[in-house]
């Protein structure tokens, strides 16, 4: 017996389509979609089809105007920090690129957020990263990546919430797809390197410690040591 797929289900996997889509250069800027022919070629309904271009308008992706149809927009359009955007870039042959704007942008608010902890973190946060270091370190050394990611993914959103900057706050999905991106497309080694997790440990004491200067250069450390493990499992 066949399952029928839900309208949820129906409405990502379609979003996820056209997103991958339009990423990998499918449907250049300036084509025009009907919601018919969208659904038609996708074996969904017409509204399941204008759900996902609705989504994909708020990210500034496609334009849908009635008596035009739907409008392929211009790259320089697009939400780039949408972390579905980042999710399909990393999924696609734009990943090199993606992966080293995002280690740009990284080493621009990353170490700073770090800094700011050291002055403004709760007791809490301190022990929240504590508590991700050592899960890390366990996760790193049995070579569990899905559970060594949820501990690297909680630690960096604990990190940038101590800044105390809603701002750089916001900024933690972005993180959260870079880190899933080198777990899900096999750009991390089989054991996560003990350096690493010994500059993780560094950032957590010194915050704890309220050495900003310190947390800093860690944290400089980290995003340094990630973009050379990627170089590396790139060209490997």
């Amino acid at each position: 017996m066949t399952v029928p797929r839900v309208h949820g289900a129906l409405h990502a996997e379609l979003l996820d389509a056209l997103g991958e889509r339009l990423v990998a250069g499918g449907l250049p800027a300036g084509t025009v979609l009907t919601l018919e022919g969208i659904a038609r070629e996708h074996g969904v309904s017409v509204p399941v089809a204008r759900e996902a271009v609705r989504v994909l308008d708020s990210m500034g992706m496609l334009t849908s105007r009635r008596r035009v149809g739907v409008t392929v927009q211009p790259r320089e359009r697009w939400h780039v920090f949408d972390p579905r955007l980042i999710r399909w870039r990393l999924a696609g042959d734009d990943r090199a690129a993606q992966l080293l704007s995002l280690a740009e942008l990284r080493r621009g608010f990353e170490p700073v957020a770090a800094s700011l902890a050291a002055t403004r973190a709760t007791p809490e946060q301190c022990a929240s990263l504590a508590a991700a270091v050592s899960d890390m370190a366990v996760h790193g050394r049995a070579g569990d990546l899905e559970s060594y990611l949820v501990a690297d993914v909680r630690f960096h959103a604990t990190l940038l919430a101590a800044s105390g900057n809603e701002m750089i706050r916001a900024l933690a999905d972005v993180v959260a797809e870079v880190l899933a991106g080198r777990t899900h497309h096999d750009l991390m080694p089989a054991r996560p390197n003990p350096a690493a997790i010994a500059l993780h440990d560094a950032v957590a004491r010194a915050v704890r410690e309220g050495d900003a200067p310190a947390a800093e250069a860690a944290m400089r450390g980290i995003i340094d040591e990630a973009a050379e493990a990627l170089g590396e499992q790139a060209g490997g």
